[in-house]
């Protein structure tokens, strides 16, 4: 492999247009996801809808990560989840107008969750791998899958499908773009398992854990998934916080995160020359800190000022994480390493944190009424947590690529 490749104009594009149609047909599905449940009266599934995609991230990333790495080209393995997802979200848009059971509708989530999760962590590991290799700041490019998210709340609201099955039926569309946007993709290598035989461990991805022998590695993990317990707030309580205060077309208004985002994106390199890693990850918790405690005032700008903060709390957290994975880990590693980071986040973390903020909320509403300054008050309370438990913890030691 040709470590000092330069990627062409057209290469960098390919790998934009990858991500923007990613986000573009995760958003259409996840940010009205919430409303369209509530305007079908499904709101008594809502917790476990968004459940459905942590449980999911428990067990597929790491299975398809595996593949990818050892045996089918990460841009194949991309393309048949993403048109496995497409039908069946069309098919859960159908049940919904046909008013089909609430159980039912839940276990098509599941269903598609279990497909779609992947999704994330292997197109991060396409585009990551062609940076690394040709040593290309990755803020523009990876920011494409920003935009793409924010192309596609404006859809939704601007098509005013904010509360509609609809929305479900233009991601089913987006999602079969992507497929086939795949097929544009260069061949990928893969490591040949050639003539040894596989332990079920490794099949499965599980071997991934060995990474965490390594003592920053570990506290980087483990961070990861602390903090997705309170942010897993974020997209299925702003929307109805955000209704309380007035506000209309809000999934347009969710965007404001990720206007943040693109910048903290585009400054990413330049911060991390100057940061050291540790400073930016606690920058990004502390963010989202901040976030919380505005969001806690119960007032039409401060909340609006704490969704402008999402994009830095996210793209400072999470991102530094990815990257830090794609210069620490072994090539042939790196997408069970990006695998075991969704594992941890939108897997464990997630898990707790919709089913966890949930009850939490129910802690937090009466007579048809939330607190959301108690509500937000006691999960900026967590964050300030984890916040403390990755200072104190993360040592920043030289480390092999690939620990165990």
């Amino acid at each position: 492999m040709d470590l000092n490749h330069r990627l062409t104009v057209w290469e960098e594009t390919e790998l934009m247009v990858l991500l923007f149609l990613h986000g573009m047909a995760t958003a259409t599905w996840f940010v009205p996801l919430g409303s369209v449940l509530d305007g079908a009266n499904l709101g008594s599934i809502k917790p476990m809808a968004f459940a459905a995609s942590a449980l999911a991230a428990l067990l597929s990333p790491l299975l398809f990560g595996a593949i990818a790495d050892r045996s089918v080209p990460p841009a194949k393995v991309l393309r048949w989840l993403s048109a496995v997802t497409a039908v069946i979200v069309w098919l859960i848009a159908w049940s919904i107008e046909a008013k089909a059971a609430g159980w039912a509708i839940w276990l098509l989530i599941q269903i598609q969750s279990l497909f779609s999760s992947p999704t994330s962590s292997l197109a991060g590991s396409i585009v990551f791998s062609q940076l690394v290799r040709s040593q290309r700041p990755f803020g523009l490019i990876r920011s494409m899958g920003t935009i793409g998210w924010m192309a596609g709340c404006w859809t939704t609201s601007l098509l005013g499908f904010d509360g509609s099955s609809s929305s479900f039926v233009t991601s089913g569309l987006l999602w079969i773009l992507l497929a086939l946007f795949t097929l544009r993709l260069p061949h990928q290598e893969v490591l040949s398992a050639g003539s040894q035989k596989l332990t079920l461990r490794e099949r499965f991805g599980w071997d991934a854990l060995s990474l965490l022998r390594d003592h920053d590695h570990r506290v980087v993990f483990i961070t990861a998934a602390l903090i997705a317990v309170p942010f897993a707030a974020f997209y299925p309580y702003t929307p109805p916080h955000l209704a309380d205060l007035g506000m209309e077309r809000i999934s347009a208004w969710m965007s404001l995160g990720q206007v943040s985002e693109v910048i903290a994106l585009v400054s990413m390199v330049a911060i991390l020359g100057k940061w050291k890693f540790k400073w930016v990850v606690a920058a990004g918790i502390g963010f989202g800190l901040l976030r919380y405690i505005l969001y806690s005032m119960n007032a039409t700008l401060p909340v609006l000022l704490g969704l402008a903060l999402h994009g830095f709390a996210f793209t400072f957290t999470y991102i530094s994480m990815q990257m830090y994975l794609a210069e620490k880990i072994e090539t042939s590693w790196r997408t069970r390493a990006q695998a075991l980071l969704s594992l941890m986040t939108s897997g464990v973390g997630n898990l707790v944190g919709y089913l966890g903020t949930g009850l939490w909320m129910a802690q937090c509403r009466s007579d048809g009424r939330t607190d959301w300054s108690l509500y937000w008050g006691g999960l900026a309370t967590l964050v300030l947590v984890v916040l403390l438990f990755f200072c104190m913890s993360y040592q920043g030691k030289r480390s092999s690529p690939k620990s165990g």
